[in-house]
């Protein structure tokens, strides 16, 4: 059986914000060279209400077959009109407060870490952790690779990748790329 990875695959600025203060991600650079090749590449990561913008109506997934995220990655989907921007995908909401009426999203209230222990025992392909920063530092040391979209902006304020207790954790780069709209792709794999 493979291995299921947990990747946290998500944009942030150059001084390390995932969103703005009150969730906000407008400023981030939604065209351009970059966004045509990561979409083509990971088409599930694409929420339903643009896959057709970037003609990726009937696209497969190609490495993410579970999303999990916390609610303030998932409350834009809600502004959208839908409560489902990944059908394509088992979508893990975690969440204490929040009620979702969508038999294709789960909301789990407690224990993170041991969902994604579960879901990484599973048959399948991998899984996204989608944000927020609260949610990827409780899972810190579930998370197998990081692929930063590192955008040229600079906020100086918002939502961290990561917020929680201090616990210095080593990755190891692994690949980076380069697109002419300014943005930045860091991977980085997790050290034994």
């Amino acid at each position: 059986m493979r291995h299921r990875k947990l990747v946290y695959y998500v944009a942030s600025t150059l001084d390390g914000y995932i969103a703005g203060p009150e969730g906000q991600y407008d400023s981030f650079l939604h065209e351009g060279d970059h966004m045509s090749a990561l979409a083509a590449e990971l088409p599930e990561t694409i929420p339903v209400h643009l896959r057709e913008h970037f003609g990726l109506v009937d696209s497969a997934n190609r490495r993410f077959d579970t999303v999990v995220m916390g609610r303030g990655t998932y409350e834009p989907t809600l502004s959208v009109g839908t409560t489902s921007s990944y059908p394509h995908l088992r979508q893990y909401v975690v969440s204490r407060s929040l009620t979702i009426d969508d038999p294709t999203v789960r909301v789990v209230a407690e224990n993170p870490v041991g969902l994604v222990r579960q879901l990484k025992q599973e048959d399948g392909t991998d899984i996204w952790l989608c944000g927020g920063g609260h949610l990827a530092g409780q899972l810190l040391g579930e998370i197998d690779e990081l692929i930063i979209k590192r955008h040229p902006i600079v906020a100086g304020a918002g939502i961290p990748l990561f917020t929680g207790r201090y616990q210095p954790t080593r990755f190891t780069p692994a690949a980076i790329r380069e697109f002419d709209s300014g943005v930045t792709v860091l991977t980085y794999t997790a050290q034994a």
